[in-house]
C-alpha cells in the first residue's frame, strides 16, 4: 500500500481536529493539528503581552518568532499528541476563548504563516499524514491526494464550541461564542495571506446534520480507495 497526504480544511468549530484524529488512528497515520500551532503562537503573544484588547504589537512578535519552539508529544492516556511550547505542555491553555479571540489576527501575519508552513511541510515529506487547518490543501500541501473542506452553519458551530467550553468549566455566554465564530470566519476568509478557501479539487462536507461516525466512515472509504489504487 502506498501512503498519501490527507488535507482537511474548513471553518472553525467544524470538528476538523476530531475527525482528523480519528481518521489518522484508523489509517495508522500521523496526525498534525496545525490550528494548535497557530494557537501556540497566539498563547506566546498573549503571555508576552504582544496582543490584547485593542492592541497588537506585530513587529515585537515577528522579531521573537525564533523564540517559539512548538512540538507535539503523544500522550498514550489520552490517545493523541499534546502541544508543547518551549517544553511546556500548553494543550489545555490554548483551548480557551481568549486564545480563540486572538488566533485569527495572529494567523494573518505572513511571517507567522511562513514559519509554521515550513514546519508543516517538513512533517509531511514522507506522507502517511493527516493534517487539518485553514490552508492545508491550498498552500501547505497543494498536491495532497485527498483534500476535504468541512463546513457547517455558524449557529451549529457556535453551539458545539459553547458546549465544549462549558464542559471544560469556562463561564461564558452562547452569544460570546457565536460572535467569536463569525468574527473568525470573516478574518480567516478575507486575510491577504493564504485566506480560507476551498481548494478546487477538495470534497466539501457540510456536517451541520452529520454524526462523527457518518463523517468518519465516509472519509475512511475515500482514503482507502486512494491508498489501494
Amino acid at each position: 500500500m502506498s501512503k498519501i497526504v490527507i488535507a482537511i480544511d474548513g471553518f472553525s468549530s467544524t470538528g476538523k481536529s476530531t475527525i482528523a484524529k480519528q481518521l489518522a488512528k484508523q489509517l495508522n497515520y500521523i496526525y498534525v493539528d496545525t490550528g494548535a500551532m497557530y494557537r501556540a503562537v497566539t498563547y506566546f503573544a498573549l503571555e508576552q503581552q504582544y496582543i490584547g484588547e485593542g492592541f497588537f504589537k506585530e513587529e515585537a512578535l515577528i522579531q521573537n518568532l525564533d523564540s517559539i519552539h512548538i512540538t507535539f508529544k503523544f500522550n498514550p492516556d489520552l490517545g493523541f499528541a499534546e502541544v508543547y511550547l518551549n517544553g511546556e505542555n500548553i494543550e489545555a491553555a490554548i483551548r480557551t476563548l481568549e486564545v480563540s479571540k486572538y488566533v485569527s489576527p495572529v494567523a494573518t501575519l505572513s511571517e507567522v504563516r511562513r514559519k509554521l508552513v515550513e514546519q508543516q511541510q517538513l512533517m509531511g515529506k514522507d506522507k502517511g499524514i493527516v493534517m487539518d487547518g485553514r490552508d492545508i490543501g491550498t498552500v501547505v500541501f497543494p498536491e495532497a491526494e485527498l483534500k476535504i473542506f468541512m463546513t457547517a452553519s455558524a449557529e451549529t458551530r457556535a453551539t458545539r464550541r459553547y458546549q465544549e467550553l462549558i464542559g471544560r468549566g469556562h463561564q461564558l455566554s452562547y452569544e460570546e461564542v457565536l460572535e467569536n465564530v463569525t468574527t473568525r470566519d470573516h478574518i480567516d476568509s478575507t486575510r491577504e495571506d493564504s485566506p480560507l478557501v476551498k481548494a478546487e479539487d477538495a470534497v466539501e462536507i457540510d456536517n451541520s446534520d452529520l454524526s462523527i461516525e457518518t463523517q468518519l466512515d465516509r472519509l475512511v472509504l475515500m482514503a482507502k480507495t486512494l491508498i489501494e489504487q
